[in-house]
């Protein structure tokens, strides 16, 4: 009786452990992603919109000058050949004074994505 007690107590504290871990993941979820897909979207946008503002900040220490994605590409500054990622495709505008990178969601409608995602010259993601 002892061994079976001990055996569905285990039990329970890894069900309990799975329950706890499960609510964490879903709260590290970035905001506006409703599937894990879509959280590895905008993670993977993230990151290039960080690369890319990375190489046009390197580009203006170097050049003196913002650029556009495909500039920063000829001039060998970043090297992701990338246009965009899953349903996201990029775009830059860029002034004498900053920049802003944009990836604009190109999927399905109804999707919980966010329209819009962009990092500009002090490397400050805005959703």
């Amino acid at each position: 009786m002892g061994r079976a007690f001990g055996f569905f107590g285990l039990v329970i504290v890894v069900a309990i452990c799975l329950y706890l871990y499960m609510r964490q993941s879903q709260s590290v979820t970035p905001e506006g992603a409703g599937s894990p897909q879509a959280a590895i979207d905008v993670t993977g946008v993230k990151a290039d919109l960080l690369s890319i503002a990375q190489a046009e900040r390197t580009h203006h220490e170097l050049q003196g000058s913002y650029v556009s994605i495909g500039d920063l590409r000829s001039a060998g500054d970043f090297s992701t050949i990338r246009d965009g990622r899953g349903p996201y495709t990029y775009s830059a505008e860029i002034s004498g004074s900053g920049f802003r990178i944009v990836a604009t969601y190109t999927g399905p409608p109804g999707a919980k994505m966010p329209p819009t995602i962009s990092i500009d010259e002090t490397m400050h993601f805005a959703p």
